[in-house]
């Protein structure tokens, strides 16, 4: 029996998703709404559907094509948008849904649980399974092209276009994207202060990476919202992640596990998040991360 994913254009976690559906089976069909996609699939489907993000539209889109193709898995990125959708196409067609699953053999599902804190052993029972991949437990696929592109026109109602997306509001930041770059160094309540963050963005400046911020941070008004890195914020992936001063909550773990390496600076070493890091350096933070940034200046010679 065929699987399909549901894609969107350029999106990493899409193509993660592409990789898990594919070790499903076969053949791959892949639907993208409103837009054609870069993807290694048999089939593409692209649902001609004006307008920007409708998760009713979308919903429609898929459940049209399941009728069409009766797959026997329907896969989506474990996003915003990809768990919102499935949660939907779930409820029409009155069958489960696993969301964030990180393995499948059979019945049996492995999925992430609050925050990334805990896996969850499941059956699902229903004769489609409809799951969405856990963002980064699987290598993303090379985006390619399909073998085929084919196009249709879902049949959408005005409830299906009753909530919808109409304005998209860019972040004002400067220097190094948050969730794109490749550093990112945070600082968490042990910083002390919005001026204590003077030193974790000189590190930044250095390393050439984004500042980051626990979630009680912004609660402070100490950094702005944008700035957060956790389950209700950003989630990021760097190549290295520098959490200063940061306890390490659940939903913050939930929202930097994505990173290759971690290193931790903290005064406490019974810290949550020492038991996550990679590397840890068990001190006073304001005396640290000076001097790492003054490490740094040397070894270049500045």
């Amino acid at each position: 029996m065929s699987v399909l994913v549901l894609i969107e254009p350029d999106d990493e976690l899409s193509l993660q998703a592409t990789a898990f559906a594919r070790e499903l089976g076969g053949p791959l069909h892949a639907l993208s709404v409103g837009a054609t996609a870069e993807v290694a699939a048999d089939v593409l489907h692209v649902a001609q559907v004006d307008g920007s993000y409708a998760p009713g539209a979308w919903a429609t889109s898929v459940t049209q094509l399941i009728s069409e193709l009766s797959p026997s898995h329907v896969v989506a990125a474990g996003s915003e948008r990809g768990n919102e959708v499935l949660a939907h196409v779930a409820a029409r067609l009155d069958a489960p849904f696993a969301a964030n699953v990180t393995a499948l053999r059979g019945d049996e599902v492995t999925r992430v649980r609050w925050g990334g804190s805990l896996l969850e052993e499941a059956r699902v029972h229903g004769e489609r399974k409809l799951l969405t991949v856990a963002p980064h437990s699987v290598a993303a696929e090379a985006a390619g092209s399909p073998t085929a592109t084919e196009r249709f026109t879902p049949t959408l109602t005005d409830s299906d276009l009753s909530v919808r997306v109409h304005e998209h509001k860019t972040a004002v930041t400067s220097g190094v994207s948050l969730a794109e770059a490749k550093v990112v160094v945070s600082g968490g309540r042990g910083v002390g202060s919005a001026e204590g963050f003077a030193i974790i963005e000189e590190l930044a400046g250095l390393l050439g990476a984004a500042v980051g911020c626990s979630r009680v941070v912004t609660s402070a008004g100490w950094r702005p919202h944008t700035d957060q890195v956790g389950q209700t914020g950003t989630k990021v992936s760097p190549d290295l992640y520098i959490a200063c001063g940061i306890s390490g909550a659940t939903q913050h773990i939930a929202g930097c596990k994505g990173a290759k390496k971690i290193l931790a600076i903290n005064e406490d070493a019974e810290a949550p998040i020492l038991a996550s890091a990679d590397y840890a350096v068990i001190g006073d933070l304001h005396e640290i991360v000076p001097a790492i940034s003054a490490e740094l200046r040397r070894a270049r010679g500045a």
